[in-house]
Protein backbone atom coordinates (compact mmCIF):
# COMPACT_ATOMS: atom_id res chain seq x y z
CA UNK A 1 0.00 0.00 0.00
CA UNK A 2 1.40 3.40 -1.00
CA UNK A 3 0.92 6.76 0.65
CA UNK A 4 -1.13 9.30 -1.31
CA UNK A 5 1.97 11.47 -1.46
CA UNK A 6 3.95 8.84 -3.39
CA UNK A 7 3.70 7.35 -6.86
CA UNK A 8 6.48 5.64 -8.77
CA UNK A 9 7.16 5.74 -12.49
CA UNK A 10 9.14 2.55 -13.05
CA UNK A 11 10.01 3.26 -16.66
CA UNK A 12 11.86 6.44 -15.68
CA UNK A 13 13.13 5.26 -12.30
CA UNK A 14 12.00 8.50 -10.73
CA UNK A 15 9.53 9.71 -8.15
CA UNK A 16 6.41 11.27 -9.58
CA UNK A 17 4.83 13.89 -7.36
CA UNK A 18 1.10 14.02 -6.67
CA UNK A 19 -1.23 15.28 -9.38
CA UNK A 20 -1.77 18.56 -7.59
CA UNK A 21 1.97 19.26 -8.01
CA UNK A 22 2.01 18.62 -11.78
CA UNK A 23 2.92 22.16 -12.79
CA UNK A 24 5.74 22.23 -10.26
CA UNK A 25 7.05 18.88 -11.49
CA UNK A 26 7.17 20.07 -15.09
CA UNK A 27 9.09 23.24 -14.34
CA UNK A 28 11.37 22.31 -11.47
CA UNK A 29 14.94 21.09 -11.69
CA UNK A 30 15.92 17.65 -10.42
CA UNK A 31 17.34 19.19 -7.26
CA UNK A 32 14.18 21.23 -6.62
CA UNK A 33 11.97 18.19 -7.12
CA UNK A 34 14.12 16.16 -4.77
CA UNK A 35 13.97 18.85 -2.07
CA UNK A 36 10.21 19.08 -2.56
CA UNK A 37 9.86 15.32 -2.22
CA UNK A 38 12.08 15.36 0.87
CA UNK A 39 9.68 17.84 2.50
CA UNK A 40 6.71 15.59 1.68
CA UNK A 41 8.63 12.57 2.97
CA UNK A 42 9.48 14.34 6.25
CA UNK A 43 5.85 15.31 6.86
CA UNK A 44 4.70 11.78 6.01
CA UNK A 45 7.14 10.34 8.55
CA UNK A 46 5.79 12.64 11.25
CA UNK A 47 2.20 11.59 10.51
CA UNK A 48 3.21 7.94 10.35
CA UNK A 49 4.66 8.12 13.87
CA UNK A 50 1.43 9.68 15.13
CA UNK A 51 -0.89 7.24 13.35
CA UNK A 52 0.85 4.12 11.91
CA UNK A 53 -2.42 2.62 10.62
CA UNK A 54 -3.47 5.62 8.56
CA UNK A 55 0.05 6.28 7.28
CA UNK A 56 1.77 2.94 6.63
CA UNK A 57 5.34 2.48 5.44
CA UNK A 58 5.79 2.75 1.64
CA UNK A 59 6.48 -0.39 -0.37
CA UNK A 60 10.06 -1.57 -0.93
CA UNK A 61 9.62 -0.85 -4.67
CA UNK A 62 8.84 2.77 -3.95
CA UNK A 63 11.72 3.08 -1.48
CA UNK A 64 14.13 1.67 -4.05
CA UNK A 65 12.79 4.03 -6.67
CA UNK A 66 13.13 7.02 -4.37
CA UNK A 67 16.68 6.12 -3.47
CA UNK A 68 17.64 6.00 -7.14
CA UNK A 69 16.06 9.41 -7.62
CA UNK A 70 17.89 10.80 -4.58
CA UNK A 71 21.19 9.45 -5.89
CA UNK A 72 20.59 11.08 -9.27
CA UNK A 73 20.39 14.44 -7.55
CA UNK A 74 23.90 14.09 -6.15
CA UNK A 75 25.80 15.57 -9.08
CA UNK A 76 29.55 15.35 -9.48
CA UNK A 77 31.21 18.69 -10.16
CA UNK A 78 34.56 19.54 -11.70
CA UNK A 79 37.17 21.50 -9.76
CA UNK A 80 39.22 22.61 -12.75
CA UNK A 81 39.41 26.03 -14.38
CA UNK A 82 39.77 26.92 -18.06
CA UNK A 83 42.31 29.60 -19.03
CA UNK A 84 42.42 30.76 -22.67
CA UNK A 85 45.55 32.34 -24.13
CA UNK A 86 46.18 33.91 -27.53
CA UNK A 87 43.72 35.16 -30.11
CA UNK A 88 40.87 32.75 -30.91
CA UNK A 89 40.98 31.21 -34.40
CA UNK A 90 44.74 31.71 -34.61
CA UNK A 91 47.72 29.37 -34.42
CA UNK A 92 48.65 31.04 -31.09
CA UNK A 93 45.36 30.13 -29.41
CA UNK A 94 45.69 27.77 -26.44
CA UNK A 95 43.43 26.47 -23.69
CA UNK A 96 45.29 25.81 -20.45
CA UNK A 97 43.85 24.18 -17.36
CA UNK A 98 44.27 25.21 -13.75
CA UNK A 99 43.39 23.45 -10.53
CA UNK A 100 40.99 24.72 -7.87
CA UNK A 101 43.76 26.89 -6.42
CA UNK A 102 44.37 28.61 -9.75
CA UNK A 103 47.69 26.89 -10.41
CA UNK A 104 48.54 25.83 -13.94
CA UNK A 105 48.52 22.08 -14.54
CA UNK A 106 48.82 19.60 -17.38
CA UNK A 107 45.48 18.09 -18.48
CA UNK A 108 47.39 15.03 -19.64
CA UNK A 109 49.41 14.34 -16.48
CA UNK A 110 47.91 16.23 -13.52
CA UNK A 111 44.23 15.33 -13.79
CA UNK A 112 43.56 11.86 -12.36
CA UNK A 113 42.13 9.26 -14.70
CA UNK A 114 39.72 8.09 -12.01
CA UNK A 115 37.18 10.52 -10.56
CA UNK A 116 36.07 8.32 -7.64
CA UNK A 117 37.67 5.86 -5.24
CA UNK A 118 35.80 2.90 -6.71
CA UNK A 119 37.40 3.65 -10.12
CA UNK A 120 34.03 3.46 -11.86
CA UNK A 121 33.85 7.14 -12.84
CA UNK A 122 36.48 8.75 -15.05
CA UNK A 123 37.65 12.29 -15.78
CA UNK A 124 37.36 13.26 -19.43
CA UNK A 125 39.04 16.36 -20.89
CA UNK A 126 36.82 17.88 -23.59
CA UNK A 127 38.80 18.98 -26.63
CA UNK A 128 35.94 19.41 -29.12
CA UNK A 129 32.37 20.28 -28.05
CA UNK A 130 29.58 18.63 -30.01
CA UNK A 131 28.46 20.33 -33.27
CA UNK A 132 31.77 22.21 -33.66
CA UNK A 133 34.31 21.68 -36.45
CA UNK A 134 37.65 22.99 -35.16
CA UNK A 135 39.98 20.02 -34.69
CA UNK A 136 41.25 20.81 -31.20
CA UNK A 137 43.62 18.46 -29.38
CA UNK A 138 45.91 18.24 -26.38
CA UNK A 139 49.33 19.47 -27.46
CA UNK A 140 51.74 16.68 -26.65
CA UNK A 141 55.04 18.46 -27.28
CA UNK A 142 54.35 21.68 -25.35
CA UNK A 143 54.92 22.21 -21.64
CA UNK A 144 51.70 21.68 -19.64
CA UNK A 145 50.08 20.19 -22.76
CA UNK A 146 47.51 22.92 -23.51
CA UNK A 147 44.67 22.30 -25.94
CA UNK A 148 45.32 23.81 -29.36
CA UNK A 149 43.93 23.56 -32.88
CA UNK A 150 45.59 21.16 -35.27
CA UNK A 151 47.39 22.80 -38.19
CA UNK A 152 47.72 21.41 -41.71
CA UNK A 153 49.93 23.11 -44.30
CA UNK A 154 50.13 26.16 -42.09
CA UNK A 155 46.34 26.50 -41.80
CA UNK A 156 44.03 25.74 -38.92
CA UNK A 157 42.30 22.42 -39.42
CA UNK A 158 38.54 21.90 -39.41
CA UNK A 159 36.63 18.69 -40.03
CA UNK A 160 34.20 18.76 -42.92
CA UNK A 161 30.44 18.37 -42.61
CA UNK A 162 29.83 14.99 -44.25
CA UNK A 163 26.09 14.76 -44.82
CA UNK A 164 24.07 14.20 -42.69
CA UNK A 165 26.60 14.97 -39.92
CA UNK A 166 27.51 18.46 -38.73
CA UNK A 167 30.92 18.77 -37.12
CA UNK A 168 31.60 16.32 -34.31
CA UNK A 169 28.46 14.45 -33.27
CA UNK A 170 29.46 13.94 -29.63
CA UNK A 171 31.56 15.80 -27.09
CA UNK A 172 35.02 14.60 -28.09
CA UNK A 173 38.13 14.49 -25.96
CA UNK A 174 40.58 12.29 -24.10
CA UNK A 175 41.16 10.47 -20.85
CA UNK A 176 44.03 12.01 -18.85
CA UNK A 177 46.86 9.79 -17.68
CA UNK A 178 46.50 7.43 -20.66
CA UNK A 179 48.78 6.80 -23.61
CA UNK A 180 48.50 4.55 -26.65
CA UNK A 181 52.07 3.30 -26.84
CA UNK A 182 53.37 3.39 -30.46
CA UNK A 183 55.81 0.59 -29.64
CA UNK A 184 53.11 -1.77 -28.35
CA UNK A 185 51.48 -4.17 -30.80
CA UNK A 186 47.87 -4.56 -29.70
CA UNK A 187 46.86 -8.22 -29.53
CA UNK A 188 43.24 -7.46 -30.48
CA UNK A 189 43.82 -5.13 -33.43
CA UNK A 190 47.22 -6.28 -34.69
CA UNK A 191 48.35 -2.63 -34.90
CA UNK A 192 50.51 -0.41 -32.73
CA UNK A 193 49.26 2.60 -30.75
CA UNK A 194 49.00 6.12 -32.17
CA UNK A 195 51.13 7.93 -29.52
CA UNK A 196 48.13 9.87 -28.12
CA UNK A 197 46.02 9.73 -24.99
CA UNK A 198 43.03 7.49 -25.55
CA UNK A 199 40.10 9.22 -27.28
CA UNK A 200 36.69 9.56 -25.63
CA UNK A 201 33.19 10.18 -27.02
CA UNK A 202 30.66 11.55 -24.53
CA UNK A 203 27.14 10.97 -25.85
CA UNK A 204 25.00 12.83 -23.32
CA UNK A 205 22.49 15.57 -24.07
CA UNK A 206 24.55 18.57 -22.95
CA UNK A 207 27.01 20.35 -25.26
CA UNK A 208 30.19 20.68 -23.19
CA UNK A 209 32.74 23.49 -23.20
CA UNK A 210 36.22 23.30 -24.68
CA UNK A 211 38.64 22.41 -21.89
CA UNK A 212 35.89 21.26 -19.54
CA UNK A 213 36.57 18.21 -17.38
CA UNK A 214 33.57 15.87 -17.32
CA UNK A 215 32.95 12.94 -15.02
CA UNK A 216 31.86 10.01 -17.18
CA UNK A 217 31.26 6.28 -17.05
CA UNK A 218 32.46 3.86 -19.71
CA UNK A 219 29.91 2.13 -21.96
CA UNK A 220 32.05 0.50 -24.65
CA UNK A 221 34.57 1.17 -27.39
CA UNK A 222 35.13 1.23 -31.14
CA UNK A 223 38.55 0.23 -32.52
CA UNK A 224 39.44 2.60 -35.36
CA UNK A 225 42.46 1.73 -37.46
CA UNK A 226 43.76 5.14 -38.53
CA UNK A 227 46.52 4.95 -41.16
CA UNK A 228 47.67 1.62 -39.76
CA UNK A 229 47.57 2.63 -36.09
CA UNK A 230 45.22 1.55 -33.32
CA UNK A 231 43.04 4.49 -32.31
CA UNK A 232 40.56 3.44 -29.64
CA UNK A 233 37.36 5.48 -29.28
CA UNK A 234 35.91 4.99 -25.80
CA UNK A 235 32.14 5.55 -25.64
CA UNK A 236 30.97 7.22 -22.43
CA UNK A 237 28.18 9.26 -20.89
CA UNK A 238 28.39 11.96 -18.24
CA UNK A 239 27.29 10.67 -14.86
CA UNK A 240 25.28 13.90 -14.54
CA UNK A 241 23.25 13.25 -17.68
CA UNK A 242 19.49 12.83 -17.10
CA UNK A 243 19.53 9.31 -18.61
CA UNK A 244 22.86 8.16 -17.19
CA UNK A 245 21.20 5.59 -14.93
CA UNK A 246 19.57 3.96 -17.99
CA UNK A 247 22.83 3.51 -19.91
CA UNK A 248 25.40 1.17 -18.38
CA UNK A 249 26.77 -0.92 -21.25
CA UNK A 250 27.07 -0.87 -25.02
CA UNK A 251 23.71 -2.58 -25.64
CA UNK A 252 21.97 0.18 -23.71
CA UNK A 253 23.31 2.76 -26.15
CA UNK A 254 21.22 1.42 -29.02
CA UNK A 255 18.17 1.26 -26.77
CA UNK A 256 18.40 4.82 -25.43
CA UNK A 257 20.21 6.43 -28.39
CA UNK A 258 18.97 4.43 -31.41
CA UNK A 259 21.19 4.82 -34.46
CA UNK A 260 24.06 6.59 -32.69
CA UNK A 261 26.52 3.68 -32.79
CA UNK A 262 25.97 3.19 -36.51
CA UNK A 263 26.32 6.94 -37.12
CA UNK A 264 29.53 7.03 -35.06
CA UNK A 265 31.17 4.27 -37.11
CA UNK A 266 30.09 6.02 -40.30
CA UNK A 267 31.46 9.35 -39.08
CA UNK A 268 34.92 7.94 -38.41
CA UNK A 269 34.83 5.98 -41.64
CA UNK A 270 34.21 8.98 -43.90
CA UNK A 271 35.33 12.15 -42.15
CA UNK A 272 38.72 12.32 -43.90
CA UNK A 273 37.42 11.64 -47.41
CA UNK A 274 36.82 15.35 -48.21
CA UNK A 275 40.55 15.87 -47.51
CA UNK A 276 41.42 13.37 -50.24
CA UNK A 277 42.12 10.43 -47.93
CA UNK A 278 40.61 6.93 -48.15
CA UNK A 279 38.01 5.55 -45.81
CA UNK A 280 39.21 4.62 -42.35
CA UNK A 281 39.12 0.97 -41.35
CA UNK A 282 38.08 -0.74 -38.13
CA UNK A 283 38.99 -3.78 -36.09
CA UNK A 284 36.14 -6.20 -35.32
CA UNK A 285 34.37 -5.07 -38.56
CA UNK A 286 33.33 -1.89 -36.79
CA UNK A 287 31.49 -3.73 -34.03
CA UNK A 288 31.49 -1.87 -30.73
CA UNK A 289 32.89 -3.77 -27.76
CA UNK A 290 31.26 -3.73 -24.33
CA UNK A 291 32.10 -1.78 -21.18
CA UNK A 292 34.25 -4.54 -19.66
CA UNK A 293 36.41 -4.73 -22.79
CA UNK A 294 36.70 -0.93 -22.94
CA UNK A 295 37.60 -0.68 -19.26
CA UNK A 296 40.40 -3.21 -19.70
CA UNK A 297 41.71 -1.24 -22.68
CA UNK A 298 41.73 2.02 -20.72
CA UNK A 299 43.54 0.35 -17.81
CA UNK A 300 46.23 -0.85 -20.21
CA UNK A 301 46.76 2.65 -21.65
CA UNK A 302 46.93 3.99 -18.07
CA UNK A 303 49.80 1.58 -17.36
CA UNK A 304 51.55 2.77 -20.54
CA UNK A 305 51.18 6.37 -19.33
CA UNK A 306 52.72 5.45 -15.98
CA UNK A 307 55.75 4.07 -17.81
CA UNK A 308 55.91 7.25 -19.89
CA UNK A 309 55.68 9.77 -17.04
CA UNK A 310 58.18 7.78 -14.95
CA UNK A 311 60.66 7.73 -17.85
CA UNK A 312 60.65 3.96 -18.11
CA UNK A 313 60.19 4.27 -21.88
CA UNK A 314 61.15 6.84 -24.50
CA UNK A 315 58.99 9.98 -24.34
CA UNK A 316 58.35 9.93 -28.12
CA UNK A 317 58.43 13.73 -28.20
CA UNK A 318 55.77 14.12 -25.48
CA UNK A 319 56.29 16.77 -22.79
CA UNK A 320 55.81 15.02 -19.44
CA UNK A 321 56.13 18.18 -17.34
CA UNK A 322 53.79 17.77 -14.36
CA UNK A 323 53.12 19.08 -10.87
CA UNK A 324 51.51 16.10 -9.13
CA UNK A 325 53.07 12.74 -10.10
CA UNK A 326 55.20 11.68 -7.14
CA UNK A 327 58.49 10.14 -8.17
CA UNK A 328 58.30 11.34 -11.76
CA UNK A 329 61.58 12.80 -13.03
CA UNK A 330 59.49 15.40 -14.86
CA UNK A 331 57.85 16.73 -11.67
CA UNK A 332 58.18 20.51 -11.20
CA UNK A 333 57.08 22.99 -8.54
CA UNK A 334 53.84 24.93 -8.96
CA UNK A 335 55.64 28.22 -9.57
CA UNK A 336 57.62 26.64 -12.43
CA UNK A 337 54.37 25.49 -14.05
CA UNK A 338 52.82 28.93 -13.55
CA UNK A 339 55.84 30.42 -15.29
CA UNK A 340 55.24 28.21 -18.33
CA UNK A 341 51.67 29.48 -18.47
CA UNK A 342 52.76 33.12 -18.03
CA UNK A 343 55.15 32.84 -20.99
CA UNK A 344 52.46 31.55 -23.37
CA UNK A 345 51.37 33.82 -26.20
CA UNK A 346 48.66 36.40 -25.66
CA UNK A 347 48.59 37.52 -29.31
CA UNK A 348 48.14 35.87 -32.69
CA UNK A 349 46.67 36.67 -36.08
CA UNK A 350 43.10 35.50 -36.48
CA UNK A 351 42.44 33.56 -39.65
CA UNK A 352 39.29 34.05 -41.76
CA UNK A 353 36.49 31.67 -40.86
CA UNK A 354 36.91 28.49 -42.88
CA UNK A 355 34.30 27.75 -45.54
CA UNK A 356 34.26 24.20 -44.17
CA UNK A 357 31.95 25.42 -41.44
CA UNK A 358 29.15 26.17 -43.93
CA UNK A 359 29.58 23.44 -46.55
CA UNK A 360 27.87 20.08 -46.88
CA UNK A 361 29.86 17.24 -48.43
CA UNK A 362 27.75 14.62 -50.21
CA UNK A 363 29.03 11.19 -51.11
CA UNK A 364 29.23 10.54 -54.87
CA UNK A 365 30.94 7.49 -56.39
CA UNK A 366 33.10 6.70 -53.36
CA UNK A 367 34.09 10.33 -52.89
CA UNK A 368 32.52 13.46 -51.47
CA UNK A 369 31.35 16.41 -53.53
CA UNK A 370 31.25 19.78 -51.80
CA UNK A 371 28.04 21.74 -52.21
Amino acid sequence: MQSAAWRCCASRSAVVLPTRCHSFRAAATVEQRFLHWRGIHSRANNKRQQNPVAFPEPSSRVVSCVRRFANSAQKMTSKYQIAERGAPNSTDYRVYLKNENGQAISPLHDIPLYANDAKTVYNMVVEVPRWTNAKMEISLNEGLNPIKQDVKKGKLRFVANCFPHHGYIWNYGAFPQTWENPDHLDADTGCKGDNDPIDVLEIGSRVAKRGEVLQVKILGTIALIDEGETDWKIITISVNDPVADQVNDINDVETVFPGLLKASVEWFKIYKIPDGKPENQFAFNGEAKDAAFATKTVEETHRFWQQLVNKEVDDNGISCLNTTVDGSPYLVANDAADEVFAKSSTGGNQEPVSETLDKWHFRQENAYAKL
